[in-house]
C-alpha cells in the first residue's frame, strides 16, 4: 500500500459504505495507521493528524484521525468508519491545511468551527462525536475525501490562499498564476 497524490483520479471518487467490519476492514485501518505514520518519518516539520482509505486508493468510508495533534510522539489513531456530517456551523473561520495526497500544496481554508459526527469505532460501536476548531477541521477535511473533495477545491481560485514549505518548515505563499492556476497535476485534469 502506499499514499496516492493528485492527480490520482481515485481521490475524486465517492467512497462506499462499509457494510461489515471484518478483518478486511481491520487490515485496511492498520495499513492506514501505518502508511501515515511512515510519511510522517519522511516529513520532520510535520505531523500526519489524519487520513482517509481513498488516500491509500481503497474506496471505502474510513478515515482515522490522531489521538493528541499536539505531541508527534503520540502515535496512536481513532478509526471512524461510516463517518457522517450530522451538523456543521459555527463562525467559519479560514486555517492552513495540507494533505498527504497533495503534496507541497497548503491552503488557508475557510471552514465551520464546530461539527456534529456521527460514525461507527472499529468495535461497531457507534458514536456521535462533537468537535470544535482544530478537530473539527481535521474531521471535515477527512470527510471531504470520501466525497472526492480535496481542501484545494475550497479555496479554487482564491490567490492568495496557497503556500508551499521551505526547507526550514516555515509556509511562504505561492503565486497563483504562475505555480496553481493551470497546474493540471495539482488539479487532477488531464
Amino acid at each position: 500500500m502506499k499514499i496516492i497524490t493528485t492527480p490520482d483520479k481515485r481521490l475524486r471518487e465517492k467512497s462506499e459504505k462499509v457494510h461489515k467490519i471484518d478483518d478486511e476492514i481491520l487490515g485496511i485501518i492498520a495499513d492506514m495507521r501505518k502508511l501515515s505514520l511512515d510519511w510522517e518519518k519522511k516529513h520532520p516539520y510535520e505531523l500526519s493528524a489524519a487520513m482517509a482509505a481513498p488516500q491509500m486508493g481503497v474506496n471505502k468510508r474510513i478515515i482515522i484521525v490522531r489521538d493528541d495533534m499536539n505531541d508527534k510522539k503520540n502515535a496512536s489513531f481513532t478509526a471512524l468508519i461510516n463517518p457522517e456530517v450530522i451538523k456543521a456551523e459555527g463562525k467559519v473561520k479560514k486555517d492552513y491545511e495540507g494533505c498527504l495526497s497533495v503534496p507541497t500544496v497548503y491552503g488557508m481554508v475557510p471552514r465551520e468551527t464546530k461539527v456534529r459526527i456521527k460514525a461507527k469505532l472499529e468495535d461497531g460501536t457507534e458514536v456521535r462525536i462533537k468537535a470544535t476548531d482544530e478537530l473539527a477541521r481535521t474531521l471535515l477535511h477527512e470527510i471531504d475525501h470520501l466525497n472526492g473533495i480535496l481542501f484545494i477545491d475550497h479555496i479554487k481560485g482564491v490567490k492568495d490562499a496557497f503556500y508551499k514549505m521551505n526547507d526550514k518548515g516555515d509556509l511562504e505563499p505561492v503565486d497563483y498564476d504562475s505555480e496553481i492556476a493551470d497546474n493540471k497535476e495539482l488539479w487532477g485534469e488531464e
